[in-house]
């Protein structure tokens, strides 16, 4: 079945928040041009039985973003596939390394797998790193991890790979779970997905989302309520802009600040109190 690739104007400063909001509404892979235009050009790929219209409509509301024109049109399986392997790089952060199945991994790392496909999660984007940087630094051996958001389980396969004991890995979409069970099985470690709902009540020792602002906000006594005492907790896909709101969300369980950054995107760490 061909699939269906969307096209999109939109204003720079909202078109990240987007691509993140168009991957959690089923996109398999988002891309974003036109950075020297008035506007920037998002490309969205959908499967072919999908609704794209309908996808950019909620994943504007969920974002706070509009739009400017848009497209939808059909487009070659192969060439996609083509494409998509022509732009994905390896990723290295210290003891970690990123690549698809086609690239050659270094020696002595603690190598993660991950072809681009149906969850979001490559290590491509500076959310994503951000916590990858994040867990290369505190991860040193033993801990029960929660990865809440995984999509595509990256962060929680990175934990398993620099040592984590444990790894709960919760998504509210079947397939990302599906998609982070296959990824740990093909990088052969384990990790235990459920929906938010199949969360048994544990403490962690880490706990790591990487989604956006808004349900991070919402999730804050949720994520609170599953980090032990002096558990270290990490929190990505916020812009620089939404931080203030974030960390007061945050403020009452946890010692946390803005610890990193990266172009627009910003990591906020710290520990239970």
């Amino acid at each position: 079945m061909p699939l269906l690739a969307l096209r999109v104007e939109v204003a720079h400063e909202t078109a990240d928040a987007l691509s993140d909001a168009l991957l959690e509404q089923g996109a398999a892979s988002v891309s974003i041009e036109g950075l020297d235009d008035p506007a920037a050009v998002l490309s969205a790929i959908f499967a072919g039985d999908a609704d794209p219209q309908l996808a950019l409509q909620q994943a504007l509301a969920n974002c706070g973003a509009s739009s400017g024109a848009y497209t939808v049109r059909s487009i070659d399986e192969q060439d996609w596939v083509r494409r998509s392997q022509a732009q994905f790089a390896p990723v290295r952060i210290g003891r970690l390394w990123i690549g698809a199945s086609w690239h050659a991994a270094p020696a002595r790392c603690a190598c993660v797998r991950l072809d681009p496909g149906r969850a979001f999660g490559t290590g491509s984007h500076p959310s994503t790193r951000l916590v990858l940087a994040y867990l290369e630094r505190v991860v040193r051996g033993g801990e029960k991890v929660l990865d809440y958001g995984c999509g595509s389980g990256i962060l929680g396969i990175a934990a398993a790979k620099l040592g984590a004991a444990g790894v709960d890995a919760v998504d509210n979409d079947p397939v990302a779970l599906a998609v982070a069970s296959d990824n740990a099985r093909a990088n052969g470690v384990k990790l235990r997905t459920c929906p938010p709902q199949a969360l048994t009540p544990d403490r962690y020792d880490l706990v790591v989302a990487n989604i956006l602002a808004g349900p991070l906000i919402e999730l804050a006594p949720r994520l609170g309520g599953h980090a032990a005492p002096r558990a270290a907790i990490a929190l990505s896909g916020v812009l620089a802009s939404q931080a203030e709101e974030v960390l007061q969300a945050y403020a009452a369980m946890f010692e946390i600040g803005v610890s990193a950054h990266e172009e627009d995107w910003v990591l906020l760490s710290g520990v239970r109190r």
